[in-house]
């Protein structure tokens, strides 16, 4: 099995604190869609001919391209490869886009999964962030997706920033479980070098973020999720049973996926892949038939660690075996390293799979790293 991701570069306008990839220019929007069916077609043979089980637009704000454009990039990868009958197919959304008639329109392609881009149900915050929705965009989205007939939905929640007091947090949540969403994924403010926010705190325009008001408020998370029977199932993912986001899930598990479009990645269990982040020269590079990326060879030890970061994040845990199986490697060094993270209470062990404690779960990243070969 295999996943395919489609990245579309461009926004309306740019969240402060967003470092992935984007314009806010639609100037090169007609030239990229014809370049992003022709990678496709060009990178037909990357996944070996495995079956196709999720595609997944995402971005910038896949949501600005109109729905026939969106059912071209399907059909072509339909056409190219075997796709599951049960595909998921996931379009990243901003609320503000999911008017009636492009919910109307979306329904007549193949997608069959949302994931939006809420991050606030307060306008004030929404502001902060420079989100181009307020909220009742929000809450409009949702129930006109959900009138529409899609069940299978996702939205994004952002936590630890100066605005977001407790009470505001838990109001949040309280209203995505009024809401009846299946699936969020949920992440702590950070602060990338080269954003609007990295500048505006350098100059003391905006407060720095508190890690303490971030631990605090994913432990809010934690136990309202739990509370109201969501399964956690990755750092940041929490759903209802039997709503697993089956492409973000491929990526933790190490299956194959492609990626299409500039700065996309791609990964074929031997090897990494990515795009050139410009979309014009990626235009210009697609256009005259040659692909605009580099690309980095795994050795042993990378797999193993991958394999180490990916899986300890995960409900699923860390199993022991497999690092046999991926480097022919013995556990008995992760085991050592893992000795302190056993003793402070951060992992623990059931049969021969390791896992994250809630209290690990604060310090993943750490402890990923700390057990690294």
């Amino acid at each position: 099995m295999a996943g395919i991701y489609i990245h579309i570069p461009f926004c309306k306008q740019a969240c402060h604190y967003c470092d992935f990839h984007f314009s806010t220019s639609l100037k090169y929007k007609d030239e990229l869609l014809h370049a992003l069916v022709k990678e496709i077609k060009l990178q037909k043979s990357y996944l070996d001919n495995e079956t196709v089980e999720t595609i997944y637009f995402g971005g910038g704000t896949p949501s600005v391209l109109e729905a026939d454009a969106i059912s071209l990039l399907i059909n072509t990868i339909t056409e190219l490869h075997t796709v599951s009958s049960d595909a998921e197919i996931t379009l990243e959304a901003n609320p503000d886009d999911l008017d009636d008639a492009k919910v109307k329109a979306l329904r007549r392609t193949d997608v069959n999964r949302f994931s939006i881009g809420i991050q606030s149900f307060f306008d004030e915050d929404l502001l902060w962030m420079n989100r181009a929705h307020r909220s009742r965009h929000a809450e409009a989205s949702v129930k006109r997706v959900q009138d529409a007939g899609f069940e299978n939905i996702t939205a994004d929640l952002i936590y630890g920033y100066p605005l977001l007091t407790d009470t505001k947090w838990k109001q949040n949540l309280d209203k995505i479980f009024e809401l009846s969403i299946p699936h969020i994924s949920s992440y702590s403010m950070t602060v990338e070098p080269q954003t609007a926010l990295a500048a505006f705190i350098n100059k003391k325009k905006q407060q720095p973020m508190n890690d303490q008001q971030s631990a605090e408020q994913f432990t809010v998370l934690m136990d309202a999720m739990a509370d109201h029977g969501f399964d956690h199932y990755e750092i940041s993912n929490f759903c209802k049973p039997g709503h697993y986001s089956k492409h973000n899930s491929n990526y933790w598990q190490g299956v194959k996926y492609l990626g299409i479009g500039p700065s996309a990645h791609s990964y074929n269990s031997e090897a990494r892949q990515w795009n050139i982040a410009n979309n014009a020269k990626y235009i210009q590079s697609i256009e005259s038939g040659k692909l605009p990326a580099e690309t980095e060879t795994l050795t042993e030890e990378n797999r193993l660690n991958e394999y180490i970061m990916t899986s300890i994040r995960t409900m699923w845990g860390l199993d022991l075996d497999k690092l046999n199986s991926i480097a022919k490697a013995s556990a008995s060094p992760l085991l050592i390293a893992a000795g302190q993270y056993f003793d402070s209470g951060w992992i623990k062990q059931q049969d021969n799979v390791l896992y994250l404690t809630p209290t690990g779960k604060l310090y993943a990243d750490n402890i990923a790293a700390g057990l690294f070969f």
